[in-house]
């Protein structure tokens, strides 16, 4: 006897999204909890697959790629996650998980990799001491600068952000704003 099975409904969470962004660009995503804001920047970057539909960077599709251009499309779009506490290894000091991006693309020498972490710290406003500390070390402004940091460790083209200021307190949001903002400028 076959099991009962029966189609309730389809979701499409992002169904007839459309963005286009410029070099230099930067676009607000603004909706309701739920609508999909999360869901449309995880496609972007890659992390999770469209079943319909595609998603071009630089006018080539993103999904489906050959295992060596996605390598590189991977370095020049990263993302940067709404809890920075979550997306930090706590086994991993914030030198390694700055490195990590950088040996994962075999970007320079071991000495280049230690320069470019102290270069990203100071970017973002922390010291370079703190690439000995473990994230539960810093505050959740410090911790979201070390997320920003990652995001901008490969210099991308683009950097999609989930909500990266909305567990911060005003003051130290409008500092990672005008961090991002900085960086930005610099990339352009």
């Amino acid at each position: 006897m076959a099991p009962c099975r029966r189609k309730v409904g389809a979701i499409s969470a992002v169904a007839g999204a459309s963005l286009r962004v410029a070099r230099g660009q930067t676009v607000g995503l603004v909706g309701e909890s739920g609508c999909g804001k999360t869901t449309l920047g995880r496609l972007i970057v890659g992390l999770d697959l469209p079943t319909d539909g595609r998603i071009l960077f630089r006018g080539r599709p993103l999904a489906h790629r050959h295992r060596r251009d996605l390598r590189e499309d991977r370095s020049n779009v990263q993302f940067m996650f709404q809890d920075a506490y979550a997306s930090l290894d706590p086994r991993m000091r914030v030198r390694a998980i700055l490195r990590e991006p950088l040996e994962i693309q075999h970007v320079g020498t071991a000495r280049d990799r230690d320069r470019r972490v102290d270069e990203l710290l100071e970017d973002v406003g922390l010291p370079r001491r703190a690439a000995e500390r473990y994230p539960h070390e810093f505050s959740g402004g410090q911790r979201q600068r070390i997320g920003l940091a990652r995001a901008l460790a490969l210099k991308p083209a683009l950097i999609v952000a989930d909500e990266p200021v909305s567990a911060l307190d005003v003051s130290i949001q409008a500092q990672v704003l005008n961090l991002m903002k900085a960086s930005s400028a610099t990339a352009s």
